[in-house]
């Protein structure tokens, strides 16, 4: 038998891994598995920074550069720290931590990406981990169980987030089912209730503050998807900030404007009458083949692409008993 040295394609391993972080930003409606890779570097970096830090015998370092990025309960030092209303959910406490959420976000994320597109998923995660966020600082500095330890309590861990898109596409579409281990199929709004009612008894217990987040980040995806429904996109401030924090590294390019006169605008310059149905129409009898056909015009041109008409027989066909 011949052994040699395994082959990882030209630059080999590790410029493996930085093509395929890259191609994940390049790719059009890839918000989920931007997400998980923004997720997974994080955890990686500072879990390295960590194992540094320790033996430099320098942990105390860490636990400093660690709390500017997690969220204080106590007000005072977080309007000294804003930016952790952000930053926390990108941190995780353990390898365990970072994978069930993970596992969680890319499951639920994939029925958020398949209906509504990957664009969703980034808003129902960023707006689920602010809704997390505030709660937590409420609840630590206005509610007396917990006031007792604001001082000395800080989060992170992106379950608020991941909390949003669960029951986002629970309330999206309450009947999709999901094989589980033991039980067989089950619908995602069982799955949801279970999820939130564990979080709800746990606010009493060690991790009170997580399961805070847990119950701010499910209302905010129940939330978001009502609005999403009767025509309201919550998560338009999410993509604006994107697309503003992108336009500084994406390159423009030059714009040229040339001008022909056709032969059409010499014939008639009358405008085209066009119709279309309100948002709010019921289509109670949605074909198979339309909703297949909504389907594949998302894959290809994402969610924005539809029409009106489109949306409310995707949300009528979503919500079908």
């Amino acid at each position: 038998m011949q052994y040699g040295r395994p082959s990882y394609g030209r630059g080999g391993f590790g410029s493996g891994i930085m093509e395929e972080f890259k191609n994940a930003f390049k790719l059009p409606d890839n918000g989920l598995m931007q997400l998980i890779f923004i997720n997974v570097a994080v955890f990686v970096i500072f879990s390295l920074l960590h194992v540094i830090l320790f033996f430099l015998q320098a942990t105390s370092v860490y636990e400093v550069i660690e709390s500017y990025f997690l969220i204080p309960a106590s007000f005072s030092t977080f309007i000294t720290r804003p930016w952790t209303l952000i930053t926390y959910f990108f941190m995780h406490g353990g390898f365990m931590h970072i994978i069930f959420n993970m596992l969680f976000l890319y499951w639920f994320g994939l029925i958020i990406k398949e209906f509504l597109g990957g664009g969703k998923v980034v808003s129902l995660y960023v707006l689920g981990g602010i809704a997390g966020g505030l709660l937590y600082l409420l609840m630590y500095n206005l509610v007396p169980p917990f006031t007792n330890n604001v001082n000395i309590s800080m989060m992170l861990g992106a379950s608020g987030g991941v909390y949003a898109v669960v029951v986002g596409a629970a309330t999206l579409m309450p009947n999709y089912s999901m094989h589980l281990m033991f039980f067989g199929p089950v619908r995602i709004k069982y799955i949801a209730i279970v999820y939130v009612f564990i979080s709800l008894v746990n606010t009493t217990g060690a991790n009170a503050g997580g399961n805070l987040a847990h119950l701010g980040g499910a209302a905010l995806g129940f939330i978001f998807i009502k609005q999403l429904q009767s025509g309201t996109d919550l998560g338009k401030p999410v993509h604006w900030f994107i697309a503003f924090i992108k336009s500084f590294f994406v390159r423009q390019p030059k714009v040229r404007v040339s001008y022909k006169k056709s032969a059409s605008a010499k014939t008639s310059s009358k405008p085209k009458a066009s119709s279309s149905k309100s948002f709010g129409t019921t289509n109670a009898n949605v074909s198979q083949e339309e909703i297949d056909a909504i389907l594949d015009k998302i894959s290809q041109h994402g969610y924005e692409s539809l029409t009106k008409d489109e949306k409310q027989k995707l949300f009528s066909a979503g919500t079908k008993k």
